[in-house]
């Protein structure tokens, strides 16, 4: 365990210092992009939770996420740009949408899951593509960023070090929810439900408590995201979006600690790099995704294992 904390501490010292290693070679543009792979990291980080400690295999994860990003715009739409008050309603909409998504779906399992949550997420698309007055389906751009206290969000570097806070506080804060009993219990309904019904645990409500922290969590980075890109466009919410993030778990490690932030890392990295050198970029970057998936069965974050010990294993058995 010291060893996985001195690396944990050396990567956030190397993101701090990221900022002012950026202005030195005047690449201040790859201070937005890395602010971008943290935000996504969150969200691929949340889908994670459920996925690969509780084995629901979700397609509809991009519903809270974009709808995260829809409450700051239309909060901000009514005048309403207070951080302290969008985005903690990001995240409380989020969540009770997926109290709400999860209450129906978890009593089902299998592919019939998997279907379920797809179509109530294209049910949530749908929705919002039908919201003219916040743009439909051209989307809706944002007055300005969020007003934060004592922050200037419109500073790069500032907003920059604001989500790398949240990113380090929430995934501490995970990493601690996966150790507690809850975590274990979670882990040992992916094994095996019926022997945890067996034993006496709730497991559908376990099942939904993580469903809604997972959504609480997707929530808040799709505000961060709004605030990111100024702009939010139904495209957050579709299908592709949530396959996206299930790509991203499955290519980091299903189940590990920080499976869904290697695996934003490698995918986002490797968009961004192939974008230069194509623009059919989403060809290699399938052939790229395919090696690192049958070379690395357990994902990027496996393959570091024997130095990352228990901050990549987690609870994985």
């Amino acid at each position: 365990m010291r060893r996985s904390t001195l690396w944990t501490l050396g990567l956030l010292l190397a993101l701090a210092l990221f900022p002012y290693v950026a202005a030195a070679l005047d690449m201040d543009f790859y201070v937005s992009l890395v602010r971008r792979v943290l935000i996504y990291a969150l969200a691929a980080t949340s889908l994670n939770l459920i996925l690969g400690y509780g084995g629901m295999v979700a397609l509809g994860h991009a519903a809270f996420f974009g709808a995260g990003a829809y409450v700051v715009g239309i909060l901000d739409a009514a005048g309403i740009q207070a951080a302290l008050v969008a985005w903690p309603a990001a995240a409380a909409v989020a969540a009770v949408l997926a109290l709400l998504i999860g209450a129906v779906s978890l009593r089902t399992r299998g592919v019939y899951f998997i279907m379920i949550t797809l179509a109530f997420a294209q049910m949530v698309y749908y929705l919002f593509i039908s919201l003219r007055q916040y743009g439909g389906e051209d989307g809706l751009n944002l007055s300005g960023y969020s007003l934060l206290p004592g922050i200037d969000l419109a500073d790069n570097t500032h907003f920059y070090y604001l989500v790398l806070a949240l990113f380090a506080v929430l995934v501490w804060a995970f990493g601690r929810l996966v150790d507690s009993r809850f975590g274990a219990a979670l882990q040992g309904i992916r094994e095996n439900e019926s022997r945890m019904e067996a034993l006496g645990y709730p497991v559908y409500r376990l099942k939904l408590a993580a469903f809604v922290i997972s959504g609480a969590a997707a929530g808040l980075a799709g505000a961060l995201l709004a605030n990111h890109n100024l702009f939010i466009s139904p495209s957050l919410m579709h299908w592709t979006q949530s396959a996206n993030l299930l790509v991203m778990v499955l290519v980091g490690g299903i189940g590990l600690r920080y499976g869904g932030v290697a695996g934003a890392v490698v995918m986002l990295a490797l968009e961004e790099v192939l974008r230069m050198w194509t623009e059919y970029w989403h060809l290699p970057l399938g052939v790229l995704l395919l090696c690192v998936v049958f070379g690395a069965p357990r994902g990027v974050a496996g393959l570091v294992g024997p130095w990352f010990a228990g901050a990549a294993r987690g609870g994985r058995p």
